[in-house]
């Protein structure tokens, strides 16, 4: 059947004419040598995209801007937890990370060698990130929020020759101390870097380790008039790993190239989010999430917009006082065209006062995008009514990189609709699959796991870092008898060809856009030595989308009846998954049974449990060992 439609006729394309339609889109980077073939899908299900062609990501995002527009704004900083707020124009972000890639040579890094980026949303990070991509180091940022284990597990499996981090964070007025975290975590793992560079911000002592230990500043100086050239990359070298959280306790480092990516951000740039060179993009992300990567720091710079990047709350000013109008101000006072944040956030301002929407010029805004979790109809009503604005949600995954669903309005004027991403994206081969059958539904309204046939458009994950195994198994043999991408969320297609995105069939959940693996946190809750087993799961919360509430049954019983003893026990359990994982996977509460629902075979019946969490059928339970263990479930929650 023939597409009908500039759209329909653009993603039929990229599906059915895939090499002449990438060969178009790679022209909208540069490349120091032209790629000699555009898809390798010799060895499914891994692709290898414009073979033979070399560039820089770096590059792409700074240095080729210097000849038409070197003083425009380049990166926007401002952190309303310090009160700084600094410009740097393409120039001057040029010669920043030219010191800083001289600094991390000079420490011993090379091409494909590992740096671990461990920062709070400083500049700095910024300027890291885009030197290893300067000089063909691996970066790998991991989210400032993540406690000494969550990191020491990191460090191990990215066995970083440097590690970049700073003296602390900042929330709400308050510093968080990144070092000692950063020292706890080199201790726990069995790989030590055998250098550590820090930006100290005058947040909190550090206590240097000889040898070991550089402070950025003096490294700034040492290095202030450097020239450090782009290293011409293979475009399948690696330019990162991200690790995001899976089904068991370990994190699987989603390996991301450095041609295909170029593409496909500085394509989605245009055809997603119809940003142009020299307006103004603003994502409320965190570099430590893959958002941050693809449209805090790449994307935008490499379609030549100045990118905003934020530190600190969405109702908090800069002198530190109350304000849930600072993101519309920073939208008038630099012209945001482009706008990207999470549905979280939205539902926070939700809580502000309403004229504060209306008390910035917000004229220059075109479109707010909204991702990193489901988004609710109440939720995008609100914030469209009240902004005026086209509100445009998109679905994807640390794993694809960039939207997977959405409405790309850079190639046709297409409606959105409520409750849903959008239509597949070009390049993506979406469809929807019986779970057990492995059947294309192809009606409407039917449910079943969102797929993408292979090969994955360039800008998706390689692989999982050191593990081809895990990659093939973990995410293209989860459909009987298919080889295809499971995005692991259950979905439906309405008759127009709009995705609904309906949940998770895995264990992971999504706690205000932050992706974790429930099985990270029952292993650290498991480690307290009064718990025998425990469960967690994710249960719908109006705020933040899911929380992750714990079941545990504990060794000392008779712990249970008392109130005292029980409440010490969660906060002691609490506390522990702080100093593991960090608060971001704090479950909401810790609460105590004498058994859990299991199958008779011993399985772990969680969507039951999340059921009954979520005042749903848990469905059929026959298979129960002990219906007893469910209606402990349900008593608690009286």
């Amino acid at each position: 059947m023939n597409p009908t439609g500039v759209y329909a006729e653009f993603h039929h394309r990229s599906i059915h004419d895939r090499d002449a339609f990438w060969a178009e889109q790679a022209k909208l980077v540069d490349w120091h040598t032209p790629p000699q073939h555009i898809c390798d899908y010799s060895n499914p299900p891994f692709a290898k995209w414009f073979l033979g062609g070399t560039t820089n990501l770096c590059h792409n995002a700074v240095d080729r801007h210097l000849k038409d527009r070197p003083d425009q704004a380049a990166l926007i900083y401002v952190s309303t937890e310090t009160g700084i707020e600094k410009t740097y124009s393409f120039r001057e972000l040029h010669a920043e990370v030219q010191r800083m890639a001289a600094a991390i040579k000079g420490l011993g890094v090379q091409k494909g060698d590992r740096v671990l980026i461990y920062m709070p949303m400083i500049a700095e990070a910024a300027f890291a990130m885009l030197a290893c991509a300067r000089i063909g180091a691996i970066h790998c940022v991991v989210f400032g929020g993540f406690a000494s284990g969550a990191l020491a597990s990191r460090i191990e499996d990215a066995s970083p020759r440097l590690i970049i981090s700073a003296d602390a964070g900042s929330r709400g007025g308050k510093a968080i101390e990144y070092k000692p975290l950063l020292d706890e975590a080199i201790k726990l793992s069995a790989h030590k870097p055998e250098a550590v560079l820090l930006v100290d911000r005058g947040l909190a002592p550090m206590t240097m380790v000889a040898g070991r230990d550089h402070l950025w500043d003096a490294l700034r100086l040492q290095h202030f008039g450097a020239v450090v050239g782009c290293e011409w990359l293979e475009a399948n070298h690696t330019s990162y790993t991200l690790y995001t959280s899976g089904t068991t306790g370990k994190p699987k480092g989603v390996q991301r190239d450095t041609g295909g990516y170029a593409v496909a951000l500085a394509a989605s740039m245009k055809h997603i989010y119809c940003g142009n060179a020299g307006e103004t993009y603003f994502s409320t992300s965190d570099i430590g999430w893959v958002v941050g990567h693809s449209y805090i720091v790449y994307g935008p710079l490499i379609a030549g917009m100045a990118t905003l990047m934020y530190e600190g709350l969405p109702t908090r000013g800069l002198a530190g006082e109350a304000n849930g109008g600072i993101w519309w101000s920073l939208v008038e006072k630099y012209k945001v065209t482009v706008m990207f944040s999470a549905p979280t956030a939205v539902r926070v301002l939700k809580k502000q006062d309403p004229a504060l929407l209306a008390k910035y010029d917000l004229s220059s805004l075109r479109a707010l995008f909204l991702a990193g979790e489901p988004l609710d109809e109440p939720t995008a009503q609100w914030i469209g009514q009240s902004l005026g604005k086209p509100i445009i949600d998109n679905y994807w995954q640390t794993e694809t990189g960039w939207p997977a669903l959405s409405v790309c309005n850079g190639v046709e004027q297409t409606a959105t609709r409520i409750g849903s991403p959008g239509k597949p994206v070009y390049g993506y081969d979406v469809k929807l699959l019986d779970d057990q059958t492995g059947a294309e539904l192809t009606g409407a309204n039917q449910k079943g796991v969102v797929v993408i046939e292979g090969p994955l458009p360039p800008g998706c994950m390689q692989t999982v870092w050191r593990d081809d195994a895990r990659f093939v198994n973990t995410y293209w043999k989860t459909v009987p008898g298919k080889l295809v991408y499971s995005t692991f969320d259950w979905g439906i297609r309405d008759a127009d060809g709009y995705f609904f995105i309906l949940g998770r069939t895995d264990d992971v959940i999504n706690v205000a856009g932050h992706r974790l693996g429930t099985r990270e946190i029952e292993e650290s809750i498991a480690a307290h030595p009064n718990v025998a087993e425990v469960a967690v799961v994710g249960v719908a919360d109006p705020l933040k989308g899911q929380v992750a509430m714990a079941f545990a049954v504990i060794k000392d019983a008779s712990l249970v009846p008392d109130d005292k003893a029980r409440l010490k026990l969660e906060g002691d359990i609490m506390k522990l998954v702080d100093g593991d994982l960090g608060a971001v996977a704090r479950p909401a509460r810790v609460r105590f049974v004498t058994l859990l629902p299991k199958t008779r075979s011993g399985k772990l019946l969680r969507r039951a449990i999340q059921a009954v969490c979520e005042g749903r059928d848990p469905g059929d339970l026959t298979t129960m060992d002990d219906p007893s263990a469910l209606q402990q479930i349900k008593d608690l929650l009286i």
